[in-house]
């Protein structure tokens, strides 16, 4: 399963259309608290996520997933590009960094390495 959180409902809704297209299961949530507190982290095969939130940023919970002994491959979207918050997330073991607007190809690029480089192509 993906779980996608960004707190833009436009963003969750066209990326969420888009991973389906894809043939992937997906959970989407408004903030980093409301996955934490979903109980689906376990079910999480990749997590796509928003850099900047209101309370607990993308990193912050990259971080706290880390500190919690969750692996999960991150693939950062944003509308804020950040070399520092870049480096930060790929150096922290992110799978991939796009900026916003994205191409739905440079997500399919990072959906394949984060899923262990199956190839991805849409239907």
């Amino acid at each position: 399963m993906i779980s996608l959180i960004d707190d833009d409902a436009f963003v969750r809704r066209a990326t969420e259309n888009l991973l389906l297209s894809l043939g992937f299961e997906v959970a989407t949530f408004e903030s980093a608290e409301a996955f934490l507190e979903s109980g689906r982290i376990d079910d999480t095969s990749c997590l796509i996520v928003d850099v900047q939130m209101p309370g607990m940023t993308g990193l912050d919970l990259q971080q706290r997933l880390i500190d919690l002994g969750k692996r999960v491959p991150t693939i950062f979207i944003t509308a804020f590009w950040s070399e520092h918050a870049r480096t930060h997330a790929i150096e922290a073991g992110a799978v991939g960094f796009l900026g916003k607007p994205f191409g739905e190809e440079s997500l399919i690029e990072c959906l394949s390495r984060a899923l262990d480089g199956r190839k991805l192509s849409k239907a």
